[in-house]
């Protein structure tokens, strides 16, 4: 897979969860179904680009940042069953991968 097919794909996936989060309140019936989708995606997309390098805390931010990209399928799955707790999965895995964002730029400097 290119790297430009991914970023597309990353990039649609995440304004899909995006729109998705927030049409829920409209109650449409196919809404969770685009969540799960689009959340699953971007959790494939994060488990197939693993860390390679040698250094220790990418590697624990990669692992960091699988752990965020793996609650949005279990927030859909709170979606389905019409429970409020998908917010709470969402809203940290949305911090995680901030974090991670952040702290990956710093190490990618600091290595240079």
């Amino acid at each position: 897979m290119s790297r430009k097919f991914k970023d597309f794909l990353f990039y649609t996936c995440n304004i899909l969860l995006l729109l998705s989060a927030i049409f829920y309140t409209t109650e449409w019936n196919f809404i969770p179904y685009i969540y799960a989708g689009a959340g699953v995606g971007v959790a494939l997309l994060f488990l197939i680009n693993p860390y390679k390098g040698d250094n220790i805390r990418l590697k624990r931010l990669n692992i960091q940042q699988a752990i965020a990209a793996l609650l949005l399928p279990v927030s859909s799955y709170f979606m389905f069953n019409k429970m409020n707790e998908w917010i709470i999965c969402l809203l940290v895995s949305a911090i995680l991968q901030v974090y991670v964002i952040f702290i990956r730029d710093y190490e990618e400097k600091k290595k240079q």
